[in-house]
């Protein structure tokens, strides 16, 4: 066992019930300050755009970026509307508290530490969250689907992070993540061991039935290093 690899959301951080159309409306608001029916016109276009970008995500494991989400809406990108729509997010964007004694007593066993998540967020977005909460230097490798062809459950976005964090062999390394079909089937279609953490209430439309075991569920993330060191002592 070599490296530990993370999915970002409802994992190091809590899930958080999200209102889209309102994040989007945060930024429409900017785009149209005087003209609150276009303002909701346009938040409920990109709403209805960027589900179904989430869709062929879920069926055909496309990765897609915000700037297509804009173009599919016909909706230009606005920095004010973006910061906006940023500052909407970032109450639900916080690490869990469990995150840093977590990463650090698995570096301290000399693990390397990565994430990999199914984002239209750029990873710069992604970057300046974890610093602001004092993990980012913990990590030795992160990967953001915006960046990539195709999001988890595809095997390339497993690879790709395997590389990042310079492991070959997936069966040094353990992903952790809260979605059975997304992060436990992906990952050990693989060969990687797979943690899955119960605690997410994902919406039905982003649910896919999967026939599934997880190699453990997890609690809180500090209960990672013992399942970790149980395996390591039995292998």
């Amino acid at each position: 066992m070599r490296a530990v690899i993370f999915d970002w959301g409802g994992t190091l951080t809590p899930w958080y019930p999200i209102d889209y159309l309102a994040a989007w409306r945060s930024y429409a608001d900017h785009l149209h300050p005087n003209d609150p029916a276009m303002a909701a016109t346009v938040a409920r276009a990109i709403v209805d755009a960027e589900e179904l970008h989430w869709s062929v995500a879920r069926d055909r494991h496309k990765a897609f970026t915000i700037a297509q989400v804009l173009a599919a809406a016909n909706a230009p990108m606005h920095d004010v509307g973006m910061a906006a729509y940023r500052t909407f997010w970032d109450p639900s964007t916080r690490t869990d508290p469990d995150v840093l004694p977590t990463a650090e007593a698995l570096k301290a066993k000399g693990l390397r530490l990565g994430v990999l998540s199914s984002t239209p967020w750029p990873k710069e977005w992604h970057e300046e969250v974890l610093d602001r909460d004092g993990v980012l230097h913990l990590f030795d490798a992160l990967v953001w689907s915006s960046d990539l062809e195709y999001t988890k459950p595809h095997a390339e976005a497993f690879l790709a992070a395997m590389r990042a964090v310079g492991v070959d062999d997936p069966a040094d390394c353990v992903y952790v993540g809260d979605r059975l079909y997304d992060d436990v089937s992906g990952a050990k279609s693989v060969g990687m061991r797979a943690v899955f953490v119960p605690h997410s209430d994902i919406p039905p439309h982003q649910r896919v039935p999967v026939d599934v075991e997880p190699d453990a569920v997890i609690q809180r993330l500090t209960d990672l290093p013992e399942v970790l060191e149980r395996w390591r002592n039995y292998a």
